[in-house]
């Protein structure tokens, strides 16, 4: 059996004869296979028997409020029936006992997912184009979705949103960190300070760009959403902020080569930022007229994950590879954060 980490193949395998036998007969005559999906900083996703996929938790120092398996597995049940593209839900565990974490399965997906400039290079100025206003209209689609109409008003609290944003981040920071960042407070402070007044309400992804889709590699086309762990009801220009904080910020941070988003941005061919939010314009009623404040708040909870994923490595609680590069994103990410709220480009 192959056994990757955090995974019980054993287990897993008699819980799932119990639960869901139609899940582990063909191809592999009751047999349990499963890989681990490089590329994952958070949770971990595995492919298992080439079928479905498995999602739970990253391994150690889990915090109360992340990694919520149940969320992640309501909402894509929710959005199951709209236009939003998203895999099956199939089954959700709470129980820890089994894998050792609470995990869900849901259907894979066909398609690629575009992550490098090796992948992304040789698609051409016109399928680069494509998929970006894909990714954009998909985005747009996603917040026009009534969340009453799906079961999912509740899913959220959209009164002091943005506020309770600041003060999440600024904890999980602080629970995530042995290091001295002195930016991550002056920035926060900033952002506590100037705290816009929400227009609307919609579905919130969280962590929506480029390499969290499925791209049907054939029209370009957006052929699932996936990484919900951070989903909720909110103001939906908290997703364009981080949305262009990994599409134009972390291009400037002269780290070397970015482990995050070598192959999104202008930068790799794509277009540019405000072309992006053109498009998204085009489809939305949201006002985007100043974006300054979305982007700060970006750099901000972005460094927050990335120092969580450090913290996490030089623990020696990763499962994977480039995690020894993460740490050092973090201290110009909030220089940049500062630049932003500062109303600067």
């Amino acid at each position: 059996m192959s056994t990757p980490p955090g995974l019980d193949i054993p287990r897993l395998t008699a819980y799932l004869q119990d639960k869901a036998p139609g899940l582990v007969t063909e191809p592999h005559g009751g047999e349990l296979r499963a890989e681990l999906i490089a590329g994952g900083r958070s949770n971990l996703t595995y492919v298992v028997n080439e079928v479905f996929v498995l999602r739970r938790p990253p391994l150690g120092h889990v915090l109360a409020t992340a990694h919520d398996m149940a969320r992640e597995h309501r909402i894509i049940s929710a959005l199951g029936p709209t236009p939003v593209p998203v895999p099956d839900a199939l089954l959700l565990c709470e129980d820890p006992d089994i894998i050792g974490a609470p995990f869900y399965l849901m259907s894979r997906v066909p398609g690629v997912v575009l992550r490098s400039r090796r992948q992304t290079d040789p698609l051409g100025d016109e399928a680069r184009r494509e998929v970006a206003f894909a990714m954009m209209d998909t985005l747009a689609v996603l917040h026009r979705v009534d969340p009453a109409e799906i079961g999912l008003s509740d899913f959220g609290r959209p009164e002091g949103f943005l506020e309770r944003q600041v003060r999440r981040w600024s904890k999980q920071l602080a629970q995530s960190t042995s290091r001295d960042l002195p930016d991550a407070a002056v920035l926060r402070d900033r952002l506590a300070a100037g705290i816009p007044a929400s227009a609307t309400t919609a579905i919130v992804h969280g962590d929506y760009r480029l390499d969290n889709l499925i791209v049907d590699p054939e029209t370009m086309r957006v052929a699932a959403v996936l990484d919900w762990e951070m989903a909720t009801l909110g103001d939906p220009l908290t997703d364009l902020g981080l949305l262009l904080a990994y599409w134009t910020v972390l291009d400037r941070l002269k780290t070397g080569a970015n482990p995050i988003a070598d192959g999104l941005g202008a930068d790799a061919g794509f277009p540019s930022g405000d072309a992006l939010l053109d498009r998204y314009a085009k489809t939305s009623a949201a006002d985007l007229g100043d974006l300054h404040w979305y982007v700060a708040m970006a750099c901000y909870k972005l460094a927050v994950i990335l120092e969580g994923i450090h913290f996490r490595y030089t623990n020696g609680q990763t499962v994977g590879a480039g995690f020894d590069q993460i740490g050092a994103l973090v201290p110009p990410l909030l220089a940049q954060g500062l630049t932003a709220i500062n109303g600067e480009s």
